[in-house]
């Protein structure tokens, strides 16, 4: 019985796409006339049409570019050259923002800060470990979602 179901729902397939395909032959249109031919006018009447100049091309930015401007970002001093203090000025500042006591050296503490505050802060009742309530609470945001389309 399966077979028969099967044979038959093939056989409509077959005739249903036999159909649509006949059906979807374009038919051709009807040529179209010939374009009429240009007319002629006396020389002192033709007017030139100004023609649209052509747009420019926008400058794309090659990579020598980009390098030049982070050069030029890194080159403090802009003197054309980049000193050992002007690359390493960032490091140094955010090691000082990382560094306490000032000590100039790092201590695990020092450099786990944020997580340390982190920890302590989601540690309401002050036990040493964190419950699965108070994990839940450093969970990071959700990111927000952009709009598809600003209408």
């Amino acid at each position: 019985m399966a077979r028969f179901l099967a044979g038959a729902a093939a056989c409509f397939l077959l005739v249903t796409g036999v159909f649509l395909f006949w059906q979807s032959r374009a038919e051709q249109a009807p040529m179209l006339p010939a374009a009429p031919p240009p007319q002629t006018s006396a020389p002192s009447m033709v007017v030139q049409e100004e023609l649209p100049l052509p747009m420019p091309k926008a400058p794309e930015a090659s990579a020598r570019t980009r390098e030049q401007k982070r050069f030029d970002r890194t080159d403090k001093d802009k003197d054309g050259r980049i000193t050992r203090e002007e690359l390493l000025a960032p490091r140094r500042k955010a090691f000082a923002k990382l560094d306490k006591n000032g000590d100039g050296r790092l201590s695990f503490e020092e450099w786990a800060v944020k997580t340390i505050e982190k920890f302590n802060g989601a540690d309401k009742d002050r036990s040493g470990w964190l419950s699965r309530a108070e994990y839940a609470t450093t969970a990071p945001p959700a990111p927000k979602k952009k709009a598809a389309c600003k209408c």
